[in-house]
């Protein structure tokens, strides 16, 4: 009450002067009309205008309608001509009132032009009867002598909205007339339909009807700049047309713009000229509506194109329009007020005067007319609460060509419909209506919105510090300049903008910090938008606004598998990794050789079969050898200090190796005959287990406030691979994680972990982005058609068969060794190993280098060997051919000796021979029979012949001559080499 009464001041703060120049005329006579005065109806009109030209020719038709062809005297009608001007308003009314003692005032279009009428007719208790639509609220009964008999047209905002609502538009501007009525009347109620339909304001631009071009252009070039382009216009017909013909000029009317007007404007579209039509082309507009097919109205309309015709014969006529209309039912409501005051013409020809006389008052007017109840031209005229029943019904029109087109209608609580007969369908949406032509000429639909002229891409932020790369990773290049964004996040953003109508140009920034310190960011505007896995959730909607989620919603926890039924009979294996089975037999192999080449080439070494047999079984020799080290000590059956040591070294690992084999191979055991019962949150926090889950993430603060997990159990990850290690070690006995996380980790790690429990239900993973953003309705359309063409599959198919699934038995992997754990041992025995090969090589080649100059010199030559040919036969001496004395004659190719050759006689020393044989070659007179392979050289200790028979002579004597000099040299070397073996050291 009290901001009515303060609007009202200001109001009358106004227009003070007028006030002021016109309160000598406020204290007229109150009291009925005198018995003398003539019966008159006043109207106060704008002539300057359309609309007044034609209530002037309504109201009068609507007298002679009324009054014809019954027994009543026609009143007078008195028409004023305001100008729009208050303060002509005012004066025409004092006159109509004073002078002419007017019964009632019908008209006053304006409300200023009706607030101060009204205030003379209070005092004069006159009735005034207004036409201006636009009532404000804070108007109040302190006015009794006025009724408002236009209809109240606030529908038409819900009609607006819904036209809005219809294609998706989130973002409007409001260009609205820049007059009192319009702030407080009703300019609130399309805000609050506005409100009601989920719409937002963008820009409100007061406009006043004597603006200049130049400064109407530049306002609207400040809305062009804008985001926004959907426009609204409430305004006069002039001003309208003004503000088309600047929008035109400034580009505004072209593609992507849209442009709606109100009732203020498409009721007289039909007065406009040709230009100002071909500046609204594609407008989208409401429009009053009447019936044009009653009797009633071809009636009236014949009759009103006869009076407008008289009355103004230089106008071009028009159909009446709906303010034409409210001006005849308002007259016509007078007229039956005024009915019963209205003496017959039978009483006023028995008069004693030629006055048509009035004896009602005009509380009495009044209240008839609150009364009325008829169907009249604009509608049903009745009132509720002192207030005429608002319009419900309006047509959607749509500028197009030289005129327009009607494309629909919509009604009150119903909305859209082709037609309003009975039985018609409704719906909500306009699009039904069929096609809109749009300014710019396209049929298709406007996004109602782009970027601003100087608008940079959309900053959106991306989390650096993120656990589960496969999401969202950032990766900088060598120089730290460049930034690559990847993961299935960004993938599927990347997607949704394919599906966007428009190109919507964007960088991604990096931020260091957790989650909830991303989404801020948006609040404070840093950031346009959040594109990552951020989870939907409560607290968060306090910094922005979710898009549709893109990935599935759900918390579930993570456990290992101990597996019951695990194949027995390959349970040995499983103590060692492959790799170590594969290193222990390399390691056993080499070693083996070692020992297996140092003895076979060592002289104290008297096992036969070393040095015995083919190669095959040599190398079966050498391999059964080295096998042997892991279960039995051998060192002393072997000769060399090199292979001992070798051998004491592999012994000590195998030794470790063992122990372990056995150590893992028991807790296998012990593990699969112990599974735990199955795993839920009652238990784990009954137990106090410790449970895993994201560190940055909300799912720290629902295991503590809602699962009532204990924080000391809590055990924050950083990781997504390090789950598995977790779990597998025992650090945690659960983990919680986000159901997408959970198909990327089992796709990884196939066996070994499974899901338990229920699934918590949480919000899912969503794009963020700032409150009102006109970029979010479109993404979340945009992901709900990339979920229904199948992209969004597909993208989670490629997410997680890009991993090779890892089979781990967790049972098993636990306790199985690997090489890295006997690394050292391994080193230390491939060390030595290697160390006496190493040193049997050098002592094996300095032998070799000792032993070759001996070699080169040699034994004498043989004693058979034959003289040159041509010269004389050698002298008798003992031969190593020669037969003992007395034996057997040898044969022609030299004589072999027996196995077992009786000690010969002591020979006689020759007179002429051969030089003695090298040192150590000639063995012992006795020699053991167990030393064969020394007497079989040519041995000086045989009995030589008494008479050694001369040389054969031919070619068959030289080939014998041959044969027996390579076997003297043959055997001579033998003997040398074994003769030097028992001499040397041993290695």
């Amino acid at each position: 009450m009290a901001r009515k009464k303060v609007a009202s001041c200001c109001f009358k703060l106004l227009l003070l002067p007028s006030l002021i120049a016109w309160s000598t005329v406020l204290s007229l006579d109150s009291s009925p009309w005198k018995q003398s005065e003539e019966l008159s109806v006043g109207g106060i009109v704008d002539l300057t205008t359309h609309i007044g030209k034609e209530e002037r020719a309504a109201m009068q038709v609507a007298i002679e309608d009324f009054f014809s062809g019954v027994d009543l005297n026609s009143p007078t009608l008195l028409v004023k001509d305001s100008r729009g001007d208050p303060t002509r308003a005012v004066s025409s009314a004092k006159n109509l009132i004073k002078k002419n003692h007017v019964a009632a005032i019908v008209g006053l279009r304006t409300w200023p032009e009706t607030f101060f009428v009204a205030e003379v007719g209070n005092k004069s208790k006159v009735p005034i009867i207004s036409l201006s639509n636009e009532v404000p609220s804070w108007n109040d009964s302190n006015r009794p002598f006025l009724v408002n008999a236009a209809r109240g047209q606030f529908a038409q905002m819900k009609a607006v909205a819904d036209i809005i609502s219809s294609w998706k538009w989130r973002k409007v501007n409001v260009i609205y007339e820049d007059i009192n009525s319009a702030v407080s009347g009703i300019i609130p109620y399309l805000i609050s339909a506005l409100q009601d339909a989920g719409l937002e304001i963008s820009q409100l631009l007061p406009l006043t009807p004597t603006l200049s071009d130049h400064s109407l252009s530049k306002s609207l070039t400040d809305l062009k700049n804008g985001q926004c382009r959907v426009q609204i216009v409430h305004a006069s017909a002039p001003l309208a047309a003004k503000i088309f013909r600047n929008a035109k000029r400034i580009g505004m009317m072209e593609k992507e713009f849209v442009w709606i007007t109100t009732v203020d404007t498409m009721n007289l579209i039909d007065t406009l000229d040709t230009s100002t039509i071909s500046s609204m082309q594609g407008v989208l507009g409401v429009k009053s509506y009447y019936s044009r097919s009653t009797k009633q109205f071809k009636n009236f309309r014949f009759r009103f194109n006869s009076k407008f015709r008289e009355l103004y014969p230089q106008e071009p006529y028009h159909e009446p329009c709906v303010y034409s209309l409210q001006a005849y039912d308002a007259m016509r409501a007078v007229s039956l007020a005024l009915k019963d005051g209205v003496p017959s013409s039978k009483s006023f020809r028995n008069s004693t005067n030629n006055s048509l006389m009035l004896s009602i008052s005009g509380e009495k007017i009044v209240s008839r007319i609150s009364e009325s109840n008829f169907e009249g031209l604009a509608g049903a005229f009745n009132f509720q609460k002192g207030i005429l029943s608002h319009e419900r019904i309006f047509r959607i029109i749509n500028v197009v060509g030289k005129s327009y087109r009607e494309i629909g209608y919509w009604t009150e609580k119903l909305g859209f419909s082709e037609s309003t007969h009975a039985g018609s369908k409704y719906t909500k949406s306009m699009r039904l209506l069929g096609q809109v032509f749009w300014p710019g000429g396209p049929w298709s639909v406007p996004r109602g919105w782009a970027l601003p002229t100087s608008a940079e891409p959309l900053k959106i932020g991306v989390p650096v510090s993120n656990s589960h790369k496969e999401f969202v990773e950032v990766v900088y290049d060598q120089l730290g300049r460049g930034v690559v964004v990847k993961g299935f996040s960004i993938n599927v953003f990347d997607a949704t903008l394919k599906f966007l109508p428009y190109y919507l140009p964007h960088i991604f920034v990096p931020f260091n910090g957790t989650y909830d310190s991303l989404v801020e960011q948006v609040k404070l505007q840093n950031y346009d938008a959040v594109v990552a896995d951020t989870a939907i959730v409560a607290k968060r909607f306090q910094c922005g606004d979710f898009s549709q989620p893109y990935a599935d919603s759900g918390l579930q926890m993570l456990i290992i598998v101990r597996t019951k039924n695990i194949n027995r009979a390959w349970l040995f294996t499983k103590p060692f990794s492959t790799s170590m089975w594969i290193s222990i037999g390399a390691i056993n192999i080499y070693n083996g050789f070692v020992v297996w080449l140092i003895e076979r080439n060592d002289e104290r070494n008297r096992d036969a079969e070393i040095r015995r047999g083919s190669l095959l079984k040599q190398i079966g020799y050498m391999l059964y050898s080295a096998f042997k080290t892991l279960f039995s000590l051998n060192v002393d059956n072997l000769s060399s200090n090199l292979s001992r040591i070798v051998v004491v070294v592999w012994l000590f690992l195998a030794l470790v190796l063992t122990q372990s084999f056995t150590a893992s191979l028991s807790s296998m055991f012990f593990d699969q005959g112990n599974h735990p019962a199955t795993v839920d949150v009652e238990t784990l926090r009954n137990t106090g287990a410790k449970i895993g889950c994201d560190g940055g993430s909300f799912v720290v603060a629902y295991l503590r406030d809602v699962l009532n997990i204990h924080p000391d159990n809590i055990v924050k990850i950083y990781s997504g691979d390090a789950y598995a290690k977790a779990l597998v070690s025992g650090e945690i006995a659960a983990a919680y994680l986000e159901v997408p996380y959970l198909k990327v980790f089992l796709a990884k790690n196939c066996e070994g972990f499974t899901t338990s429990g229920p699934i918590y239900k949480v919000g899912g993973f969503g794009f963020v982005f700032q409150r009102s953003s006109p970029y979010l309705p479109d993404i979340s359309e945009a992901i709900v058609k990339v979920v229904e063409s199948g992209t969004l599959k597909d993208l989670e198919n490629s997410l997680t068969s890009s991993y090779k699934c890892v089979a781990a038995d967790s049972s098993d992997e636990h306790h199985r060794l690997d090489v890295s754990s006997f690394q050292g041992l391994f080193g230390i025995s491939v060390g030595i190993s290697s160390f006496a090969l190493l040193l049997f090589y050098i002592f094996y080649r300095r032998e070799q280098i000792a032993r070759d100059p001996e070699e080169a010199a040699g034994p004498g030559p043989p004693a058979h060997e034959p003289p040159a040919r041509g010269s004389e036969p050698p002298a008798r001496g003992p031969a190593a051919h020669e037969p003992p004395a007395g034996g057997p004659e040898p044969p022609a190719r030299g004589p072999e000796p027996p196995a077992h050759e009786p000690p010969a006689r002591e020979p006689e020393p020759p007179t002429r021979g051969p030089e003695p044989p090298a040192r150590g070659t000639e063995p012992p007179a006795h020699e053991p029979p167990a030393i064969e392979l020394v007497a079989r050289g040519p041995a000086a200790h045989e009995q030589p012949a008494l008479e050694p028979e001369p040389p054969a002579q031919g070619p068959a004597a030289d080939d014998n001559i041959h044969r027996n000099r390579k076997r003297s040299s043959s055997r001579s070397t033998r003997t040398s080499s074994i003769s030097h073996r028992k001499s040397s050291h041993s290695y």
